[in-house]
């Protein structure tokens, strides 16, 4: 999926309108085809999330008919991730610091370039909570757009979680009747109940959602995330436990069926994922879609928490960006199954740059609604 890195001209128009806040039908990157407009379909569209940890961008095309499983409608034609830790030491200075910024600026630069050499015609730009919470998170995409060009979005808690959904949603079992799907990041953990729509196949509805301010960086940087013995990783959940129990209040009277079951989508699942397949190398077309036990899960995580730091950084899935970050994720991952027992859980390597593409190829026409 990766592409070439080399500096190119970056094209024409390549921004969205900068915001804080982020309704439903917020801005786009460039002026909006017809959904009539027969050029739609070859339009060439990018998505970038910059959240507290990643900076990650995914460019396609619109793919009329299925592709690998459930219902997969885009082409990808390039794609970059890079951890920038933007948000390191933000629970304590509460702004971005200036080694953040540059990293971040660094890995926007490559987007950027990445977007020009593929004639992007199309994009949607998104940050979410660090520079939600940060107190220069104006002042950062003031800085950006000036360095890169680029017009970040900062989008609300409800708009990240309804990409989430849409991005991931397809993988959900058709026949369950509601589905807790959860992305833990590297600032916030959403949690969107989904619920299967009435006199609809396969469609989901957002029934409840919630954002919490709790991810894999702000737990490490509070708890420790290089050395984690018992106590403190039975500390970090208890603390993840605490942040669950208003929505598992909230969402106590919601119907479960026997077919109920767990949706995640982030790096914490992913490489809980490669570590459960014991894999030397992290590969996402074997983990993406792959269903997990709860005791498959289980001896994953206990796999995990029995390597030291050194292995984190020595295992393939895992590597020294996210040793001292996963075993936060995983007491996360541990407290969200204590609250919201299920007998097994989907892994999605997809979620809301897949959810953005989704949602601007709508809107052009290029796929059918619900697609």
């Amino acid at each position: 999926m990766a592409g070439t890195d080399r500096p190119t001209t970056s094209g024409p128009g390549l921004e969205a309108t900068t915001a804080r806040g982020g309704d439903a039908a917020a801005a786009r990157a460039f002026a909006p085809q017809s959904d009539a407009d027969p050029l739609a379909s070859r339009q060439t569209y990018a998505a970038l999330d910059l959240g507290t940890n990643n900076c990650r961008l995914l460019i396609a095309r619109p793919e009329r008919r299925p592709r690998r499983r459930n219902a997969d409608f885009l082409r990808v034609i390039d794609a970059f991730s890079r951890i920038v830790r933007l948000g390191e030491g933000l629970g304590r200075a509460g702004r971005i610091s200036e080694a953040a910024i540059e990293r971040t600026i660094s890995a926007l630069e490559i987007c950027r370039d990445k977007m020009g050499a593929r004639g992007v015609t199309r994009a949607r730009l998104v940050a979410t909570q660090a520079c939600r919470g940060a107190a220069n998170g104006d002042e950062f995409v003031a800085r950006v757009r000036e360095k890169t060009g680029l017009s970040l979005e900062i989008i609300d808690r409800e708009t990240e979680a309804r990409f989430a959904a849409r991005g991931c949603g397809s993988l959900a079992d058709p026949q369950a009747a509601s589905v807790l799907l959860f992305d833990i990041g590297g600032g916030s953990t959403e949690l969107v109940w989904l619920t299967r729509a009435p006199q609809s196949g396969e469609t989901r509805e957002m029934h409840s959602w919630t954002s919490l301010e709790l991810g894999v960086v702000t737990l490490a940087e509070h708890f420790g995330g290089r050395i984690v013995d018992a106590a403190t990783f039975d500390a970090m959940t208890a603390h993840a436990r605490e942040a669950l129990r208003h929505f598992v209040e909230e969402t106590a009277e919601v119907r479960r069926c026997t077919r109920f079951h767990l949706l995640g989508t982030s790096g914490t699942v992913t490489t809980l994922a490669g570590v459960h397949l014991g894999l030397e190398r992290y590969d996402r077309w074997r983990v993406d879609g792959l269903w997990m036990t709860d005791a498959e899960a289980t001896r994953a995580i206990d796999r995990l928490r029995g390597m030291d730091f050194e292995a984190r950084v020595a295992n393939g899935c895992i590597g020294p960006q996210r040793a001292d970050l996963v075993l936060a994720g995983c007491a996360i991952f541990e407290a969200i199954r204590e609250m919201f027992p299920a007998t097994r859980t989907r892994i999605a390597d997809r979620g809301l740059r897949e959810g953005m593409l989704l949602e601007l190829m709508e809107a052009d026409g290029a796929l059918a609604q619900g697609a």
